[in-house]
């Protein structure tokens, strides 16, 4: 699964890499180390433009964890960060989205954890490890959108929440020594129908996602990183890694 993640690409520079314009509510969006659920991410997506009737892409700030559009109040939303690949066409919190409100949530890594035993004078606890592309990119983490309106909101306030939740999928290369699931990434030349609400077929939807996404390098990080207080980059600075049988050693 993906439960925390990176996020430092400002919006701006967001909406210049992949083309997009960029809602001012996004814009208020601070650089995250330690993005949690129900956090405001930012997120790419595209809509028709009621005015022009243009399909316009754009960087916007979702609630994260979806909340279907059916729900009887938020909540829910805490408990559907993901969605697994395997099924979100069938489910029912998350076919519809799945076929028309289909989103990028860009992010730099994101944060696994393997437990480790007790041993003389420790208890166990749970060892967080950050996975990234060896090159520094973003990685393009496919995603799906949902609008809840409150009926109860008074009349002077936005009724609508918009949230979000990652796609996963089953775990390869580094990644699956950490964790049997991972996020679905998207490849570059995926991005363009990914996002198209025109394409809605189910099936060419999941043909989409099945470009290798590439190995991720590991890196055992501190725990302060469980703390969903705890924020900057020194949570990505290496430590000794604690489960070098697992991780066979290949971390940067």
């Amino acid at each position: 699964m993906c439960g925390r993640f990176v996020s430092t690409t400002t919006p701006p520079d967001l909406a210049e890499l992949l083309r997009a314009s960029l809602w001012p509510a996004a814009e208020a969006l601070a650089p995250s180390w330690n993005v949690a659920p129900t956090d405001e991410v930012a997120s790419v997506l595209e809509r028709v433009d009621r005015e022009t009737g243009e399909l316009v892409r754009q960087v916007r700030s979702l609630r994260w964890g979806l909340v279907p559009s059916w729900s009887k109040d938020p909540g829910s939303g805490a408990r559907m960060i993901n969605a697994r690949v395997e099924t979100a066409a069938e489910k029912p919190a998350f076919r519809k989205a799945f076929k028309e409100r289909r989103c990028v949530i860009p992010a730099d890594g994101y944060y696994e954890w393997r437990p480790v035993p007790a041993a003389e004078g420790r208890k166990g606890y749970k060892q967080p490890y950050y996975l990234h592309r060896p090159d520094g990119g973003l990685l393009l983490m496919a995603g799906l959108y949902e609008f809840w309106r409150d009926r109860s909101a008074p009349e002077d306030a936005d009724p609508w929440l918009v949230t979000c939740t990652v796609l996963t999928t089953e775990a390869t290369d580094a990644a699956g020594r950490i964790h049997d699931r991972m996020p679905v990434t998207l490849a570059d030349d995926a991005l363009d129908a990914w996002l198209d609400p025109s394409v809605t077929d189910p099936a060419e939807v999941r043909d989409l996602l099945y470009a290798p996404a590439g190995d991720l390098l590991v890196r055992p990080v501190a725990t302060a990183v469980n703390s969903v207080r705890n924020d900057g980059p020194q949570l990505l600075e290496a430590v000794a890694d604690p489960l070098p049988e697992v991780t066979g050693g290949h971390y940067t």
